[in-house]
């Protein structure tokens, strides 16, 4: 084998055309294999989807809502949910959000206390004893459940939430909208959300804002109350008792060391109304009546005022600026693709109410025409921390570059040696990308370049660069010590050093396969596995050719520090 690679090499060095032909090769596959990730034949990725052995499901009603409409959605769900075989068991919290955990901690769903919401927390059998992920389960059971559950009540939003696999955030892509009119928030958050509506690849898409609905306010009419012999403590209790229930007496417990309170209220259908109209709450508050001083009876209608009024939402802010949340998830796609998608639509549908500019890298200002006010567009979610990721990695490994460069001009004094080793560790990169695209030929869903793909990426950098200080350093010390001629020392330090290098380049791929099924660290071992074939091929085949190109004896020096290497190969000649 290293006969035929020593006939290879020499065959290729003593040939112009094929060394040419070798670069140009080298050049092409190198621009084809970096096209794959703008062309989305490779997708880029903070993390994969983790294989879980639990999931949520967040129910959010409109505003207003009943505890009874919440629940009903709630029984659709969990019907769909006990039909799956993997499901062990569920948990409904319902007007509340479960036990914190990792993604609720940002989430936010600890602090939902209301009766239009409800969360559901479903155990699923272990990852080992499944074929099929949990992400992929959930991809799979999301549009079901929706399109089944959502329409019991309208605008109802059914949102599946995994605990994430990396940093945990609000949402895959969340659109921040600031301004200084709340209203012009609103209409701006509800223009956004219908953009992401018709983006693909987004899914349970919702506002985080408190949706101003009608409804009615019971006022307390003092002076009537006075002219009808009752008091005014009189009406409020009834009417908490009637629509919220109190507390009436106390029992006292011999296993318990505080009074139990006994809570009096009214029946679910008692207190349901009919309609939501005002002629129908009239009529169920008529049927409370209450005996006046005089032992009439006074119906409840007559000393209050029951007034339609809009609700009062919840002002949001952050950092002391007004705004609100535009949520989505990626429904097994990357974030930045539907990202940009979104982005050009804003500014192709905004742009007739909107004056619209950019704003650093992603983000956009916009200026209503007809009023004049400015609203900022800023990005934030998983989606940021993907960009922000890759843009530090990027930076490490540019830092990584630069130090290893000129920690290799100060070792052989020349940015042509230091430079080919360098080229042949970046040339790594073709074999990461084309890895992680054939591994996802063989998989079922997505195999992204993540962010353990870049990393292993940076740790070949110093794998790459060895190979080639072992070829380089070897053909030095035959050119010098040896007074070997320079094609020929290059061709006998590829040979010999190919052994090393190749049982290396083993050793690192036996122990990568390892950690290339991992669902979060596989883009690391597939990088470490197919970028260490292809750093080889580029020390044996690339870096040779290069070292040809390069006239050696000057950049080794030779003719300093007493050293001659022509003088000695003229004598290494002339005896042979």
């Amino acid at each position: 084998m290293l006969r035929k690679l020593n006939l290879i090499i020499m065959n290729i060095l003593r040939s112009k055309g094929k060394k040419r032909l070798v670069l140009i090769w080298t050049f092409l596959l190198f621009v084809a294999t970096v096209m794959l990730i703008p062309f989305k034949i490779v997708e880029v990725k903070m993390l994969p989807g983790k294989n879980n052995d639990s999931f949520s499901i967040h129910i959010d009603l409109p505003e207003g809502s009943s505890i009874q409409q919440t629940q009903r959605v709630c029984q659709c769900v969990s019907q769909y949910i006990q039909d799956e075989k993997e499901v062990t068991d569920a948990e409904v919290y319902l007007g509340m959000g479960a036990p914190l955990d990792i993604a609720g901690l940002v989430k936010g769903s600890h602090f939902k206390n209301s009766e239009n919401v409800a969360e559901v927390v479903v155990n699923i059998t272990k990852k080992h004893d499944r074929d099929e992920p949990s992400y992929l389960m959930v991809q799979r059971m999301r549009p079901i459940v929706q399109q089944s559950c959502e329409p019991i009540v309208y605008g109802a939003k059914i949102k599946f939430v995994e605990a994430p696999a990396g940093p945990p955030t609000l949402a895959a892509i969340v659109a921040e909208v600031y301004g200084s009119d709340a209203m012009g928030i609103r209409r701006l958050a509800s223009q956004i959300e219908a953009v992401f509506n018709k983006t693909p690849g987004l899914t349970d898409i919702d506002i985080l804002h408190d949706t101003i609905y009608d409804k009615v306010e019971v006022r307390v009419q003092s002076v009537k109350i006075s002219k009808s012999g009752l008091s005014v403590k009189q009406v409020n209790d009834i009417l908490y008792l009637a629509l919220e229930g109190m507390s009436i007496a106390i029992k006292n417990s011999t296993t318990y060391n505080k009074q139990v309170p006994i809570y009096l209220t009214l029946s679910p259908q008692t207190k349901d109304f009919k309609d939501r109209d005002l002629r129908s709450i009239e009529n169920k508050l008529s049927s409370l009546k209450l005996m006046n001083q005089k032992g009439m009876m006074i119906p409840i209608t007559e000393v209050v005022e029951i007034v339609p009024i809009k609700s009062n939402p919840g002002i949001m802010s952050k950092n002391l600026h007004k705004m609100t949340n535009v949520v989505a998830e990626t429904d097994m796609v990357s974030q930045v693709y539907p990202l940009m998608e979104a982005r050009s639509s804003i500014l192709e549908t905004l742009s007739d109410s909107y004056e619209i500019s950019t704003i650093g890298l992603f983000d956009l200002e916009l200026k209503d025409k007809e009023s004049g006010l400015i609203y900022q567009l800023l990005w934030d979610g998983e989606m940021k921390v993907t960009l922000d990721t890759f843009v530090d990695l990027g930076g490490a490994f540019i830092a990584a570059l630069i130090l290893i460069f000129l920690l290799l001009v100060i070792y052989y004094k020349s940015f042509i040696l230091s430079g080919i080793i360098m080229l042949g560790s970046f040339l790594s990169i073709i074999g990461v990308i084309l890895g992680h695209y054939i591994t996802d030929l063989f998989i079922a869903d997505t195999f992204f370049l993540t962010a353990t793909s870049l990393i292993g990426f940076i740790a070949l950098i110093g794998i790459s660069s060895r190979n080639s200080l072992l070829l380089i350093d070897f053909a030095k010390s035959l050119i010098v010590d040896k007074g070997m001629r320079p094609k020929e020392a290059i061709v006998y330090a590829t040979i010999t050093r190919a052994t090393p290098i190749l049982l290396t380049a083993v050793a690192i791929i036996l122990a990568s396969t390892l950690l290339a099924s991992d669902a979060v660290f596989g883009g690391l071992g597939i990088a470490l596995i197919f970028g260490t074939i292809a750093g080889v091929i580029s020390s044996l085949m690339v870096v040779p050719v290069l070292l040809d190109n390069s006239d050696l004896e000057k950049h080794f020096h030779c003719d300093e520090d007493g050293i001659r290497c022509k003088e000695n190969i003229g004598e290494l000649e002339e005896e042979r």
